[in-house]
């Protein structure tokens, strides 16, 4: 099925689900425990298409990529003579590299020639496979550090006082209130190993070095998401729900009612209330880029959420180019995002993500290990890598926290 067909599938399914909706609002109540079945049903057939969908975009733009590749000239680092050494190596080791193909590759002067620069075209698809997997990072702001060890981020820690209304001739009172800090990034290593098995490198039908970009591709993947949201900061990236003054302060938390298993419409408390409240206390300058962040499980239950007038706070999106919206803003899902209701968990938040840094070091090493595997008949390889992140404005976020209103 075409890209295009699915997307009409997708609008159809979200058109028949707010259907159902509507029907429950215009009759002023909630949906029948019927309607709420039929109604997941269509959203969960709804999600299927857009992971369907996300796969067929993902294929087209390896197409599209590989169409260039197949037009650049041989020769240099990103061309075919390139990557014809590094599937040499990847399949022999160091020994099956002819002298040539040793240069093209070599960085640095390891006697041993053990560590390897891979090909600019198999960084550009790690880096590619990584903002597919990592939801955060195609929305934060990311910075390649070429030169320095660190990436020092300025920051008005205290500003001036107010101007004064005054005369012509005076100059207002003296004000030396204005304060600057620094945050710092500093790119920590990230590495992972990946066992092959011979056979498996000799008999596959894809190129050897796709499978094992693949693998640490996945694997720095989840990694790395992990981190930018849950992480501690300690040799790691400082997580967004990690309540720390050196990223998002508990003083950017909101509480949002819940039952222990979900959020809740209750009169105790009403978390679709508690969503508008959090909205509106993320200033109005930051709407036009902020989106809600939530674990796809806590989804279901905000899609059943009605406001205090009874209307539903989820918006499916008609239009093919436009997502469905919680209270008017789009929402994003991380599988790594917190998925528990507990009192006090964190459950979501929302935010412009720009204003999550991330420093990477440019450098992605591969080292092939010879012998140590041979007596299982695998190879093994060690990917490396260097990155940081932080949230470096807490004004930009608020962070919904689990307050249990009903036993």
């Amino acid at each position: 099925m075409k890209i295009r067909e699915l997307r009409t599938k997708r609008t159809k399914l979200g058109a028949d689900a707010r259907a159902i909706m509507k029907e429950a609002e215009d009759a002023g109540r909630s949906m029948t425990p019927e309607e709420e079945t039929q109604f997941d049903k269509l959203m969960d057939e709804r999600d299927g298409v857009d992971a369907t969908i996300e796969r067929a975009e993902r294929l087209e733009a390896d197409d599209r990529n590989d169409d260039v590749e197949d037009d650049k000239p041989t020769g240099g680092r990103g061309g075919d003579a390139a990557m014809s050494a590094l599937r040499t190596y990847v399949l022999g080791g160091r020994s099956a590299l002819t002298e040539a193909q040793a240069r093209a590759l070599n960085a640095g002067h390891d006697p041993e020639g053990g560590f390897l620069v891979a090909p600019q075209q198999f960084v550009k698809d790690l880096l590619k496979n990584v903002d597919d997997q990592v939801v955060l990072r195609g929305l934060a702001t990311v910075h390649q550090l070429t030169q320095a060890e660190s990436l020092g981020v300025p920051t008005l820690d205290q500003d001036l006082g107010d101007a004064e209304w005054t005369s012509e001739l005076a100059t207002g009172s003296e004000d030396d209130g204005l304060r600057f800090g620094k945050r710092e990034l500093r790119p920590h290593p990230l590495a992972k190993r990946v066992k092959i098995s011979r056979k498996l490198l000799r008999a596959s039908v894809l190129n050897p070095e796709t499978l094992v970009r693949e693998r640490l591709a996945y694997k720095f993947g989840i990694t790395a998401e992990k981190s930018y949201m849950v992480g501690d900061g300690n040799q790691k990236p400082l997580g967004m729900f990690t309540a720390s003054p050196n990223g998002i302060p508990t003083t950017r938390d909101v509480d949002i009612a819940t039952s222990g298993s979900g959020f809740v419409n209750a009169p105790g408390g009403s978390s679709a209330d508690d969503l508008i409240t959090a909205k509106y206390t993320l200033k109005s300058a930051y709407h036009s880029k902020a989106r809600w962040l939530f674990h796809r499980m806590m989804i279901a239950s905000v899609r059943k959420l009605k406001d205090g007038d009874g209307n539903y706070i989820w918006r499916a999106g008609l239009a093919n180019d436009q997502g469905d919206r919680i209270l008017d803003l789009p929402f994003i899902t991380s599988e790594f995002a917190p998925s528990t209701f507990g009192d006090g968990d964190y459950v979501g938040m929302l935010g412009d993500f720009s204003y999550y840094w991330i420093a990477e070091a440019l450098s992605f090493e591969v080292q092939r290990l010879n012998e140590l595997y041979a007596t299982s008949n695998q190879v093994g390889f060690i990917g490396r890598q260097e990155a940081d992140g932080m949230p470096i404005l807490p004004e930009a976020f608020i962070r919904l926290q689990s307050n249990d209103v009903v036993a």
